[in-house]
């Protein structure tokens, strides 16, 4: 099994999959996919939409083994939450 390599420094990646998602897909994907994961091939545009990012990501490197994937979850400003929670709302 070939590992794949990134090609791309993580910033130009960000920037690159940021830019399409604002230029060409957050259109066409907000209004029904609130919260859903979005993945997007920076080198070809692909995406594909799932409610992982493994999932997500899978459909792209089905299509294109080598892709290139930039993450983003639809209507938020990050795919995953980071920091510290409240005692208070462990369960």
């Amino acid at each position: 099994m070939k590992t794949r390599q990134r090609r791309y420094p993580i910033d130009e990646i960000a920037r690159r999959g940021t830019e399409l998602y604002e230029s060409q897909i957050r259109s066409v994907v907000e209004s029904s996919n609130d919260g859903r994961i979005c993945c997007i091939d920076i080198e070809t545009g692909d995406f594909a939409l799932a409610d992982d990012s493994l999932e997500a990501s899978d459909v792209l490197i089905t299509k294109n083994p080598d892709a290139q994937i930039w993450c983003t979850r639809v209507g938020r400003v990050a795919v995953d939450k980071l920091g510290f929670h409240s005692i208070t709302e462990r369960p």
